[in-house]
């Protein structure tokens, strides 16, 4: 049984969840900007609806939706979402993001995604963890797709990804018409590869703004730059 996950401002009941509350989404809910100001916002891949929950409490975007296919995760984001102070703002749609896509005539002034993604098959023995965590379910160039028919003019997407995968996904995006604006890589202390790459795309070409993120000194010992990203969510930051 998946204890609650207890953020300063809300909390995330994660039992029906394969993917359950991690520093990814944490990270994306956290870095993703909100400079532009978005009225309208689109999680796809809710899970848990940790990232919906991250931005209603960093913005005063009026609409926050969430698409999730899985029946499961889509109940308990729906808990969590009612359950949270912000719940006259936010919603979840029971579906597949390419259906989602058909049927919307709306558009979003920021889409974010923390998409499943090991493309190699990756057996843990939890089937529904892996199908959570496997690209197939929705592969980068049909989330990509969907995305720059859902995105406003001026609108941002935030996403991410393996930092292996970084260069195919942004000859991906740019297949799209999306062009990578900011990017964040990520590492889990200085002695090792970037594991992880926070990207934000839009439709203009612009200066890529690039940056890196160690997110622990030594074990438990975190760095300025993530207390400073994250303390806002995290009890005990």
């Amino acid at each position: 049984m998946s204890k609650p996950f207890q953020f300063k401002q809300f909390t995330i009941h994660q039992d029906q969840c394969a993917m359950k509350v991690g520093t990814d989404g944490v990270l994306l809910g956290a870095w993703t900007s909100l400079d532009h100001q978005p009225e309208t916002i689109l999680d796809v891949g809710a899970g848990t609806g940790l990232i919906a929950l991250q931005l209603a409490q960093r913005s005063v975007a009026e609409t926050i939706d969430a698409i999730e296919l899985d029946e499961a995760a889509y109940e308990q984001c729906v808990a969590n979402f009612e359950g949270s102070p912000w719940a006259d703002r936010l919603f979840c749609y029971h579906a597949g993001f390419d259906e989602f896509v058909d049927e919307i005539e709306d558009k979003y002034d920021l889409i974010v995604s923390n998409p499943p993604f090991y493309a190699e098959e990756m057996g843990s023995g939890d089937s529904l963890r892996d199908q959570a965590r496997q690209n197939s379910s929705l592969p980068f160039d049909e989330l990509l797709k969907g995305v720059s028919g859902l995105l406003s003019e001026g609108g941002l997407f935030s996403v991410i990804i393996p930092h292996k995968e970084e260069r195919g996904f942004v000859e991906l995006a740019a297949a799209s018409g999306l062009y990578l604006n900011r990017i964040t890589r990520v590492k889990g202390n200085p002695n090792v590869d970037y594991k992880r790459s926070l990207m934000e795309f839009g439709f203009s070409k612009t200066v890529i703004e690039e940056s890196e993120l160690t997110i622990e000194r030594e074990r438990h010992q975190y760095t300025e730059e993530y207390i400073k990203l994250t303390e806002a969510f995290y009890l005990k930051m």
